[in-house]
């Protein structure tokens, strides 16, 4: 199964639709979506490294767009959607805690968890929740976004050969990695507030 998602999605570099699909997942992922754009960025990124940049500037321009729609759901719907999806998270009875760290670390939370596995749908949602500046928010998620997808489009157009050829061989590991760090980043950030 997971050799042919692996293929699926090399091939899905070959398409004509590739950066869109990858712009789609990467927006959903800032918004709403559990999964990161990694698992198709990285093979995509592997079966075309000339490309390798564009992609991780559609993930950027994407992942930033999704941002604001976070924000969004954060600021304008947070009554309806954005309580819903922040209770799915299991922060719901943690807000005031985060209130008050993010008026005076805002800016760090926004640079650091952009970076990490924890998911940025969190940061977006309650940026918008907790009126942080919307411009400011903008900027700092271009920055982090930006870092953390043409660091890895670096790495794969770098060392991209050796990087596939283990791919090939231990994709469900990989997969794995990507589900764990998916589901600690959520641990993680539970624990934090």
């Amino acid at each position: 199964m997971f050799k042919r998602l692996y293929h699926w999605t090399l091939s899905l570099a070959e398409s004509p639709h590739a950066a869109w699909a990858l712009a789609m997942v990467a927006f959903a992922e800032s918004s709403f979506f559990p999964l990161p754009p990694d698992i198709i960025l990285i093979p995509m990124a592997l079966a075309k490294p000339g490309k390798a940049l564009f992609y991780a500037g559609v993930c950027t321009v994407a992942s930033v767009l999704g941002g604001m729609l976070g924000y969004a759901i954060g600021a304008l719907l947070y009554d309806t959607v954005g309580k819903w999806l922040i209770g799915l998270y299991g922060y719901g009875d943690k807000l005031e805690a985060l209130r008050a760290f993010y008026a005076e670390w805002g800016w760090a939370f926004i640079l650091v968890k952009g970076l990490t596995p924890i998911p940025f749908k969190l940061v977006t949602i309650v940026s918008g929740l907790l009126g942080y500046s919307f411009p400011l928010f903008v900027l700092l998620s271009c920055v982090t976004r930006g870092a953390r997808f043409f660091l890895v489009a670096g790495v794969l157009n770098r060392w991209g050969e050796p990087i596939r050829a283990a791919l090939e061989k231990h994709f469900a590991i990989f997969m794995a990695l990507i589900l764990a760090c998916v589901v600690g980043g959520f641990a993680l950030a539970a624990k934090m507030f």
